[in-house]
């Protein structure tokens, strides 16, 4: 294969990762020529409204589309973004070394050191739940756009501080953020990740890919993903998982809550690294029998009652 068409989205970090795998495609085979093409989405035209969830395929339809249509050979994607299903005809086929898996918190040292009444800044309905479950005394405000524009608002005082990704910061050269402990702040499902998709049958394509892949990002990837599908996550779903490798195990920690914070389920299941997909499963089935459907159905409630009420307004 001496040409591979990548398709991105348009943003600063999705064309920064990117021209990350298309080095890392490059070095694996001598030769090859990586055209980006940049394919903008339905995220892009439409922004999810304020105090809303979004809809993850929103960011990757049209990304798929090309793909399915053959117009590009493989799409990277932030592995959080992508939904737990995938259209006919499509997988995820490479997966590089992650980057750190961490939230950062910017604009303050720490969530302890926070007064009491500060206004923090995140999207995420996650983060939004263990923000609250942690310190319900703090204010969480509805903080969208790209990262340089989710720090223009930190920087104008609009917020005493904000949660990122620290994988994106990274990815763009920026240093801020204080990462925030997993143990209490369970990242995102593939956060970290980048997610290369191709067409099942594109065997070229395929293959490239592989040789990109580093297996224990891979591992925890699947891993996180099962949980994902099992469980019956979605946009509005306040739900936490990672996947690391511990003393020659898999272990899968998971957090579901309530978006307000007054209720929350943390698990943590140490399993073999040989079937991640099962051990997604068993933690999802964990997670059920602790009330976690319950849980995750209220708080879908709530959101579609949230969605509903700002597109009537």
């Amino acid at each position: 294969m001496r040409r591979a068409r990548l398709a991105t989205r348009g943003s600063a970090l999705a064309i920064a990762q990117a021209r990350l795998v298309a080095r890392l495609l490059e070095q694996a085979e001598p030769g090859l020529d990586v055209e980006l093409r940049v394919v903008r989405t339905s995220g892009d035209e439409r922004p999810a409204a304020p105090g809303t969830a979004d809809d993850k395929s929103r960011w990757v339809r049209e990304i798929e589309d090309a793909l399915l249509a053959g117009d590009a050979d493989l799409a990277v994607h932030s592995a959080k973004d992508v939904p737990g299903e995938l259209p006919d005809g499509l997988a995820i086929v490479g997966v590089p070394a992650r980057a750190d898996a961490r939230d950062a918190l910017c604009g303050a040292r720490s969530v302890e050191q926070l007064p009491s009444g500060a206004l923090v800044g995140t999207s995420s309905l996650r983060r939004r739940a263990q923000l609250l479950a942690a310190r319900p005394d703090l204010r969480v405000g509805d903080l969208r756009g790209n990262v340089d524009t989710r720090l223009r608002r930190l920087d104008e005082g609009r917020f005493a501080a904000i949660v990122l990704a620290k994988a994106g910061l990274a990815r763009l050269g920026r240093t801020e953020g204080a990462p925030l402990d997993p143990e209490w702040m369970t990242p995102a499902p593939g956060q970290g990740c980048l997610a290369l998709e191709a067409r099942s049958d594109n065997h070229a394509a395929v293959e490239l890919a592989e040789r990109v892949q580093d297996p224990t990002a891979a591992l925890c990837l699947a891993a996180e993903r099962s949980l994902v599908t099992a469980i019956g996550a979605s946009c509005r779903t306040p739900l936490g998982a990672y996947a690391e490798r511990v003393d020659g195990r898999l272990r899968l920690s998971a957090f579901v809550g309530h978006p307000d914070g007054s209720e929350w389920i943390r698990d943590a299941l140490d399993g073999n690294p040989a079937a991640p997909g099962a051990l997604g499963l068993q933690v999802a089935e964990r997670l059920r029998l602790a009330g976690a459907g319950a849980l995750l159905s209220s708080a879908e409630a709530e959101a579609a009652a949230a969605a509903e009420a700002s597109g009537a307004a």
